[in-house]
């Protein structure tokens, strides 16, 4: 699965991690119809696979209680007995960063088909495709399909270039980390925002407009007033993403567009685990609120959704 951010103006992109994407999505978070917290529905889906919903199973109500209280150690940065919601978001995304680090690193030996401690373009079209695909830039392809693939192809051979640093052969794990998260690697900054421009930034002016954000919308020329999920991307543009409020997003305005808002998730999850737990309303969790509410917090972003209490990197003494 590809991992590098294509952003899209009107829908989660689908190439965010499976977390992120879920979260971005359309009534995303373990909830019913009601918006209702189902901890079953998070326990059975977004443990990970049934693998390792069984594991979680297997744990003892003994060790599943001595792994959380681990992991809210660790969470307690400052060790003063409660978690803050800073210390919440903290931990969540440092939780986001790790596993997909984590994936990144397994994907590095799979395309490294001949173990060579580098993946060339060749092993990255292979492993994508089965075969090496290699389109001439200057020439278009009738067919619309084909097109698309063509240009969404030529990107990340661009994408791939850009990461491989040294010039050399192939990418090493940093670059190929690169490559497939470059929203986190400084020196893959100004090729995410180029990239995106290229795509949006229909009259070269540097900046997307608002018409440019919604890209190929058109109202209904009998409609009396733009569907919701139009007004909902508007209300995006103008109070999420144009902090300057001038009607268009500069270069920087757009990467927080186009790359995936970790930050605003986690913070989002610590306040409502915060709502949630906190039974003195002292906006603070301690140990034993969280252990009151302790299949809440395995259901949630805190805990990957139980995932890290059979992951040693989080609830081993030393992280």
């Amino acid at each position: 699965m590809r991992l590098g951010p294509r952003p899209r103006a009107l829908a989660p992109s689908p190439s965010l991690p499976p977390l992120l994407l879920l979260l971005s999505a359309p009534g995303a978070g373990a909830g019913d119809a009601q918006g209702e917290h189902r901890a079953d529905y998070d326990r059975e889906a977004l443990l990970g696979g049934q693998e390792e919903v069984d594991e979680y199973v297997k744990l003892t109500p003994e060790e599943q209680h001595k792994r959380l209280k681990s992991i809210i150690k660790k969470i307690d940065s400052d060790s003063d007995g409660f978690l803050t919601e800073s210390e919440l978001s903290s931990w969540i995304q440092m939780s986001f960063k790790h596993y997909a680090m984590q994936e990144a690193k397994q994907q590095f030996v799979e395309y490294d088909k001949n173990s060579d401690g580098s993946v060339s373009w060749d092993e990255y079209n292979i492993q994508m495709y089965d075969r090496v695909i290699d389109f001439d830039e200057n020439t278009p392809l009738d067919d619309a399909e084909e097109e698309s693939f063509r240009q969404l192809h030529l990107k990340d051979k661009k994408r791939f270039e850009k990461a491989n640093q040294d010039s050399l052969h192939g990418l090493s794990l940093e670059e190929f980390i690169a490559f497939e998260h470059p929203e986190e690697v400084d020196y893959m900054t100004e090729f995410v925002i180029e990239e995106a421009l290229e795509e949006h930034d229909k009259n070269g002016d540097g900046f997307v407009s608002l018409e440019e954000f919604l890209g190929d919308y058109r109202r209904d020329p009998a409609a009396n007033e733009d569907p919701e999920w139009i007004l909902v991307e508007k209300d995006r543009f103008l109070n999420d993403y144009d902090r300057d409020a001038d009607g268009r997003l500069d270069p920087q305005e757009l990467l927080s567009w186009v790359v995936p808002n970790n930050q605003g998730i986690a913070r989002e999850e610590a306040l409502h685990l915060i709502d949630e737990m906190d039974l003195n309303s002292d906006r603070k969790l301690s140990e034993a609120e969280i252990l009151e509410n302790q299949d809440l917090f395995l259901t949630s972003e805190a805990t990957d959704y139980g995932r890290q209490l059979h992951d040693e990197y989080f609830y081993h003494d030393e992280l």
